[in-house]
């Protein structure tokens, strides 16, 4: 029995399942996790000492690879000042700015502690400056684990089939209306059904908690008219795409300005933190500048603040590490297109920029629905012969592939190579 066997043995004790995140788990893939002693790079190692070649880094905020050495300078440099002081500091108003300053749609910015923190915040501001009370999300699109939004949620939730979670009253989701992703007139519809009523509209610009799912011509600018038109106001969730996708994340790349938009862990160069911003207007509702309330003793921490400016300021000051993950997104996910061309296999490959995934269906992956038709079963086969090939991807279908700038190119053709041969032995 290997060390990760014996941790997991010894977690589940102390733990619910053994893990602190269920998709951790590997449930959806019927194995143990490995215990990941440390990275860098693009590397994991496990406590086993076995070492991975990582598509998932820590979901996505590895953007640089793990540990790059000026974001690991900037942490230990304001470790020697202080963890946490639970007052205003420079760093907040430094890292406020740098988001400003790089997404032209957010005026003013509040940090909190998580992607599902800046989500519950931001539809709370959305609340607040509306007056209305009902919001739309999208089918398989996951906004975090707060009440009103665990509505046929994607991601760890779609993965154990459990569209909506128990503890979660009735009337914390009365408010909450769905529509299929990539169907504006699902939206439209919802609009007529209860004119004046709804605050928001919040989507994933890229869906990535149903596999990664892009947005048909013209989704997200009916989205952003439609909002206009009514009243409402249309959040970003660009937990995963921000700042990956570009330095303006989704919203630069597609050209759609958001109301609001809601950011994860990358901002923190994988520490925790998260953070909501948008127009001034709005973000003067919160307190203490207004009257709709949010707080959070750790919000702004120095050392996530410096782990943040640390990546983000390498993101805008060198922008061709952009042009270079767009290069191996291609050579990954077009390598894996092609591949399966070669081979005869009817699989989908959905990809954009250095993000995608592997879908186990014949036919075209297109919002929630379509996921579903993908053999989970295949998957999970899958993801052990690439793991016993020391290729680390996402223990579960509904879950985004990740590159990195410190991928090489010699790396993704080996990952290739494992692909092909895990491929033929399905």
């Amino acid at each position: 029995m290997g060390r990760s066997e014996q941790l997991f043995e010894e977690a589940v004790r102390y733990i619910p399942g053994g893990v602190n995140s269920p998709v951790r788990a590997f449930g959806s893939v019927h194995g143990v996790p490995r215990f990941i002693r440390s990275a860098r790079g693009a590397y994991m190692t496990d406590e086993d000492g076995k070492t991975y070649l990582d598509y998932v880094g820590s979901w996505g905020p590895m953007i640089l690879g793990h540990n790059p050495p000026q974001v690991q300078k900037a942490v230990q440099e304001a470790c020697e000042m202080g963890l946490s002081f639970g007052a205003a500091t420079r760093p907040e108003v430094e890292m406020a700015k740098l988001i400003c300053e790089m997404v032209p749609s957010v005026e003013m910015v509040r940090m909190v502690n998580s992607g599902t923190e800046a989500v519950m915040s931001a539809i709370r501001a959305a609340r607040g400056f509306t007056g209305r009370d009902k919001i739309i999300k999208f089918a398989g699109c996951y906004h975090g684990h707060s009440d009103a939004l665990l509505v046929m949620a994607g991601s760890g939730a779609m993965t154990a089939g459990i569209p909506n979670s128990p503890g979660v009253p009735k009337g914390c989701t009365k408010d909450t209306l769905t529509a299929p992703y990539n169907c504006p007139e699902a939206v439209e519809e919802l609009f007529d059904t209860y004119p004046d009523q709804i605050a928001a509209v919040i989507v994933e610009p890229v869906g990535a908690n149903m596999g990664v799912v892009l947005p048909k011509e013209g989704f997200l600018e009916n989205l952003r008219s439609l909002c206009t038109r009514h009243g409402a106001l249309l959040i970003f969730d660009e937990v995963i795409t921000g700042f990956r996708l570009g330095c303006a994340g989704a919203q630069g790349r597609f050209g759609i300005r958001p109301d609001l938009t809601t950011y994860g862990k990358i901002i923190g160069g994988g520490m925790p933190v998260g953070a909501y911003g948008g127009r001034k207007d709005i973000m003067e509702m919160v307190a203490p500048a207004g009257p709709v309330y949010q707080a959070g003793t750790l919000s702004g921490n120095p050392v996530a603040m410096a782990a943040g400016m640390a990546q983000l300021r390498t993101l805008r000051d060198h922008p061709e590490i952009y042009d270079a993950l767009e290069a191996k997104g291609q050579m990954l996910f077009g390598g894996l297109k092609q591949l399966l061309s070669d081979m005869g296999l009817m699989y989908q490959v959905n990809y954009i920029g250095s993000i995608g995934s592997l879908f186990f269906t014949g036919q075209p992956v297109t919002d929630d629905a379509s996921a579903k038709t993908s053999d989970t079963e295949k998957y999970a086969r899958w993801f052990h012969r690439m793991l016993e090939r020391g290729i680390y991807l996402a223990p579960a279908q509904f879950e985004a592939m990740f590159v990195s700038s410190a991928h090489t190119e010699e790396e993704i053709a080996r990952t290739l190579q494992a692909a092909g041969e895990s491929l033929f032995e399905l």
